[in-house]
């Protein structure tokens, strides 16, 4: 957007006399007192950055860029962003998956890496390879011990954005897949920034069906057309309970407590309606009473990619590092994964 001066660098939300988000002054002038993009601004990258044309020769070999994003945490966002990649990788593409969640790295786990190691040659750092065709880097490999915090602010965060992007071998690949944190911050605006010269396909964003996470998707949608990504669509994670019967736990209640009656009711079952045993049940968590993701996107003219049910073998799954599309367990979420994926392939 620009403002009176001709400036192209200013936010719509920005305050009067903007100096504009590349100006030494951004943030610090006293005109951004008060602004919502001060904090981004004054700890977001100033000028020309040398650094730009490394990355752009770097992200040359890389076909496809996507980003993972999320208004909220805990929506199922990374859970996606390793299934995604798996499903690419299935798909005989050569796949890189960035995480860049820098205090809470989950990929590590969620793609079987815990306790793996960077190495580097003179060629730079070396993803670490789940296949051949797939291959991760994350700060979870950085880290002496997984449960040390990390605590940063928003310039050391952005200087390891940066080396991933400038150091990081990814060699020839179709896509390279971002999880970014939730919400929009310092990270964010980096690695839009970062990557702008050698171009964002575009991001994917990770919602549950509830009201209070849409309100935050609808910020993050926002984000995306204020920084120029386009938003390849949005995802309905956790749309309802999907189990087999013969998955559930059984419990009764009395005065005493819960007992466990698991073991009763099934063979109850298998007794008396042994056809129950092959179906699935079906429940509601989250209220979607009011049209859900699928309603939101229509308001804001985003595409919506489908939804994913709650499957408590989809977790055993990311908890173990697995695919879920090699498990057949995961009857009731690889099919919809599947089908986003092969909408997203068409969308691109």
């Amino acid at each position: 957007m620009e403002n009176g001066d001709g400036k192209s660098d200013v936010p719509a939300d920005a305050n009067e006399h903007c100096p504009g988000t590349q100006s030494d002054e951004a943030g610090k002038a006293e005109a951004c007192a008060g602004c919502p993009n001060q904090q981004i601004c004054a700890t977001a990258p100033k000028g020309p950055d040398p650094d730009l044309v490394g990355i752009a020769e770097r992200m040359a070999t890389v076909k496809h860029k996507i980003l993972v994003l999320s208004g909220k945490g805990g929506v199922g966002k990374s859970t996606f962003s390793a299934q995604l990649s798996f499903a690419l990788a299935e798909m005989d593409c050569q796949v890189g998956l960035l995480d860049i969640d820098i205090c809470g790295p989950s990929i590590p786990k969620m793609l079987g890496l815990e306790g793996q190691d960077i190495h580097q040659s003179n060629l730079g750092w070396s993803p670490v390879y789940v296949e051949s065709n797939l291959g991760v880097m994350s700060i979870g490999f950085m880290l002496p011990n997984p449960d040390d915090a990390v605590i940063w602010r928003g310039p050391r965060k952005n200087g390891l954005i940066k080396q991933f992007l400038k150091d990081v071998d990814w060699g020839e690949i179709d896509y390279l897949v971002v999880d970014a944190p939730p919400g929009t911050s310092d990270e964010h605006i980096s690695i839009v920034q970062y990557l702008q010269a050698a171009g964002i396909d575009g991001a994917i964003i990770v919602t549950t069906p509830q009201q209070v996470s849409l309100i935050d998707v609808r910020k993050e949608i926002n984000f995306c057309k204020k920084v120029g990504v386009p938003v390849l669509g949005v995802v309905e994670n956790m749309s309802g309970l999907r189990q087999a019967i013969s998955d559930f736990r059984f419990v009764k209640q009395g005065e005493g407590g819960e007992m466990d009656a698991t073991e009763w009711a099934l063979n109850y079952i298998k007794e008396r309606a042994p056809e129950l045993l092959s179906m699935v049940a079906c429940s509601e968590v989250f209220d979607s009473s009011k049209g859900g993701a699928e309603k939101m996107c229509s308001e804001m003219g985003v595409p919506f990619l489908g939804k994913v049910p709650m499957d408590p073998q989809l977790c055993k799954a990311a908890e173990e590092g697995r695919s879920c599309f090699v498990d057949p367990k995961c009857s009731a979420s690889a099919p919809a994964l599947k089908s986003i994926v092969k909408k997203l392939i068409k969308t691109e």
